[in-house]
């Protein structure tokens, strides 16, 4: 995990033609508790700089003579061979902020300047960025531990899988330490990768209109591939909705980046859903298996899917949300595929006809209740038997 100490030490540059404003942006950064801030006025320093210094975060005014920002994030595109651009540019004109974005910038800063906004981007990209290098060094490092298995004796085997253990425990960081409970609703989730690191993920988030969002995402394959694009989704979202992005916008901006940056044949399937105090909602399926919604007025359940795309299969998907609502006794159960898939030793798969039991017998009771009775179902099922899928779940409960 990235502390709140780990990011206010991180090396911060400040690139604008105008004194003046460096200085304001130095001192705002310095306010907000920032210790580690270079500038210059200078846009062709800017590359020997962070070529010196490899910065977490640039801050880039767009409009300079001699050389404007566009230039520089081409320069710094030669030293960033991953494709990573550490910048946040600074900008006036609405229009160069779409096209700062398309260059490789991860986000912006209106001018005039505001400290409450200065201080929400840098936080949530230098989040993003601290924790992209951190789980870069954990899977060099899972890399090199499994070449070791392989080629020494069996003590070192032994030591070299506690260390395995361990970076279990760091995947799992990556998921909320503990499930939020919003007013008006109770949360119950559950993840169990097939591998030390698995692709399933989920994860929730206040945000500032007062609404909420939940997202359950299963991304191809398993493994470190899987997990290092998992944590690549889980950030980028994360930076967007926290930025006030539109759901459909968010998914859009995702898939753009995963077109870009995934490997080839790895793609993203998610059920991302916003709601409200009142139980008035949202929700994007993007190549999602169906979630379930139990209705508690008629015992009935009810499918939500829709035919958008995986993400980061075509650049141009359009990814359009449809409403829902969750009144008073409603459920809803999110899983990913490795919960219908599950498999006994006769190699039968669990199937939605179990689920769906489990959730009309159940739904009456709670989301607790659902919880234990499907991981129950599930276990008896597959009588021990390995599986093939990570299987993960969420169950969110409208009690009022």
């Amino acid at each position: 995990m990235v502390s709140p100490a780990d990011i206010l030490a991180a090396a911060i540059l400040v690139v604008d033609d105008q004194p003046a404003n460096v200085l304001l942006l130095e001192g705002m950064l310095r306010i907000a508790g920032y210790t580690s801030v270079d500038s210059t006025t200078d846009p062709n320093e800017v590359c020997e700089l962070h070529r010196a210094n490899r910065y977490c975060l640039i801050l880039l005014d767009l409009q300079m003579p001699g050389m404007d920002g566009f230039q520089v994030m081409e320069g710094l595109k030669e030293i960033e061979q991953d494709g990573y651009l550490p910048v946040v540019v600074i900008t006036a004109q609405p229009a160069h902020k779409l096209r700062a974005l398309e260059a490789g910038a991860k986000d912006f800063v209106s001018k005039p300047f505001d400290l409450a906004e200065l201080r929400a981007r840098v936080h949530n990209v230098l989040e993003v960025r601290l924790l992209h290098r951190g789980l870069e060094e954990t899977v060099r490092e899972l890399e090199r531990s499994r070449e070791v298995i392989r080629l020494k004796a069996l003590e070192e085997r032994e030591r070299n899988e506690q260390e395995l253990a361990m970076a279990e425990e760091t995947q799992k960081s990556l998921l909320p330490c503990c499930v939020p409970q919003f007013e008006n609703y109770r949360i119950r989730a559950y993840n169990a990768p097939t591998r030390y690191v698995g692709g399933d993920f989920y994860d929730f988030l206040q945000l500032g209109s007062g609404d909420w969002m939940g997202v359950l995402a299963d991304v191809s394959g398993k493994g470190m591939s899987a997990a290092l694009l998992s944590s690549m989704v889980l950030g980028a979202l994360s930076v967007e909705f926290h930025s006030g992005t539109q759901p459909r916008e968010v998914l859009a901006r995702v898939n753009r980046l995963l077109c870009e940056k995934s490997l080839p044949g790895q793609f993203v399937t998610l059920f991302l859903f916003l709601q409200n105090q009142q139980g008035t909602g949202q929700f994007i399926s993007a190549g999602h298996n169906p979630t379930y919604l139990f209705r508690t007025a008629t015992g009935k359940v009810e499918k939500l899917f829709s035919d958008a795309f995986f993400l980061g299969m075509f650049e141009e998907a359009a990814f359009e949300s449809s409403p829902f609502r969750l009144d008073r006794g409603d459920i809803l159960v999110v899983i990913s595929d490795g919960v219908t898939d599950a498999q006994n030793p006769q190699q039968e798969m669990f199937g939605e006809q179990r689920l769906l039991q489990v959730i009309r017998q159940e739904a009456p009771l709670g989301s607790q209740a659902i919880e234990k009775q499907l991981l129950k179902a599930i276990q008896e099922f597959a009588q021990g038997t390995a599986q093939n899928d990570d299987i993960t779940f969420v169950v969110v409960e409208k009690y009022q």
